[in-house]
């Protein structure tokens, strides 16, 4: 099938399934009760806590699939703000929520679009509903203890499935990174990606 075919169904899938309230983060995302409790896979498929004792100012999850056509175009610009704000003390880590998706698939889609920092595989969306993340790519922040501080997208390049624009006008995981190691409130919070549906 045509990748931009696909991605409109899955897209279009999304929103007959959302139509009661998908991409709502999970009541707990507001606290940081609970986050030390879960688990995702490595890619040794090895279970270990998503958000461990750090001393990080930032935790940047990255859903990504191995097969999105819009996820895999976003990779250049993951690399860069990795690069950009990892020296800055934010961590970044790409999450695999295809239950689909091995350890194997993961690690040759790392070698194969250049990433040089960590994945987890999430599938059992523990992750995923905590954050309220509904398609690939998506960007979920935490603070390092546990609480959502920005949900959404990476940037404003794909502002509808079928469009993309030569260049982004709102640079939002940028713009919420910068907020947060300012101190500042992320406005806004949540924005609505545009990618392939996470299915369950």
């Amino acid at each position: 099938m045509n990748p931009r075919v696909r991605v409109h169904l899955l897209v279009l899938l999304a929103g007959l399934l959302c139509a009661g309230g998908c991409g709502r983060p999970d009541a707990a995302s507001d606290s940081p009760s609970g986050a030390a409790s879960l688990r995702l896979l490595d890619l040794s498929d090895h279970w270990v806590q998503p958000f461990p004792a750090t001393d990080a100012k930032a935790l940047v999850f990255l859903f990504v699939s191995t097969d999105c056509p819009i996820s895999n175009r976003y990779a250049p610009q993951i690399k860069r703000l990795h690069e950009h704000f990892a020296a800055r003390g934010v961590r970044f880590q790409l999450v695999y929520p295809n239950a689909s998706t091995s350890a194997a698939a993961a690690h040759r889609h790392l070698q194969e679009y250049g990433y040089s920092f960590g994945a987890l595989r999430d599938p059992q969306h523990v992750l995923v509903k905590r954050a309220g993340a509904t398609v690939t790519p998506e960007a979920a922040v935490f603070s390092p203890e546990g609480r959502l501080l920005y949900r959404g997208r990476i940037d404003d390049r794909f502002p509808k499935l079928g469009t993309e624009r030569a260049a982004a006008t709102q640079a939002d995981l940028e713009n919420a990174l910068n907020a947060i190691l300012e101190g500042r409130l992320v406005t806004p919070r949540f924005t609505q990606p545009v990618g392939c549906y996470i299915a369950d």
